[in-house]
């Protein structure tokens, strides 16, 4: 297993032990082909639960382009504050790259209890790693970064610095997993707040227009494989 591979693999185990009501689900994306290739290019994995709604794996390796792809999207319910977890875990034939973030359910500026509870505890690890030996900036624009949070991780890194990432990894998803645990809240927010909140963000994140690795996909599956995966990211339905 290649090391984007296990990392992913790793971070979706601890997530399903420590919350083990999340049950794996058929899906008709568990294995996805492409022209490109006589052998399947990669899967997606679905589990639900209720603390936890959601999680969903999408995982695409293509030796020939130099593709191995892993990404663990973790949602909470609609109508929660507790924030969203994902991890992506990439080799792209010359580097290794990753994001890591928790994403907000509520403006982080106009609600600082939130803020405080839900992210400021991630900032020693955030700037441990982001002052690590061998990790450098990804190309990523103000754009995209204005719908995550601050303290997202985002960098490429030199094999040996991807390989020691495990700790950063593990604490965020370890600090997630307290907060689904222990729930948070936004004061003035209702859950229909939230919730139409999180319906308008999750487009936005997992929009063509925004992220140019849906055309990459597409070229790679074809649109309608392609939108079925933003389906299934889009919303927890």
């Amino acid at each position: 297993m290649s090391l984007p591979a296990d990392l992913c693999e790793r971070t979706l185990q601890r997530l399903l032990a420590r919350h083990p009501d999340l049950v794996a689900q058929e899906t008709p994306l568990a294995e996805l082909t492409s022209p490109m290739s006589p052998a399947p290019v990669g899967s997606v994995r679905i589990f639900r639960g209720e603390a936890v709604a959601k999680v969903v794996y999408v995982g695409l390796v293509v030796p020939m382009i130099h593709l191995d792809s892993h990404m663990i999207f973790a949602f909470t319910p609609e109508d929660s504050a507790v924030p969203h977890f994902t991890l992506d875990s990439v080799y792209g034939g010359s580097y290794h790259a990753f994001h890591l973030d928790l994403i907000p359910r509520a403006d982080l500026a106009a609600h600082l209890p939130y803020l405080d509870a839900a992210f400021h505890p991630l900032t020693p690890v955030f700037e441990a790693a982001s002052a690590a030996e061998g990790l450098s900036p990804a190309a990523v624009g103000p754009r995209q970064r204005a719908i995550m949070s601050p303290w997202m991780l985002v960098n490429r890194a030199t094999e040996e610095a991807f390989a020691g990432i495990d700790e950063h990894v593990n604490a965020y998803a370890d600090h997630w997993s307290t907060l689904v645990e222990k729930g948070v809240a936004v004061d003035g927010l209702t859950g229909a707040d939230l919730a139409a909140r999180d319906a308008a963000v999750r487009a936005n994140i997992f929009s063509r227009d925004v992220d140019p690795v849906w055309a990459q996909v597409s070229r790679l599956l074809g649109d309608e494989t392609t939108d079925a995966i933003r389906a299934e990211l889009v919303a927890n339905g």
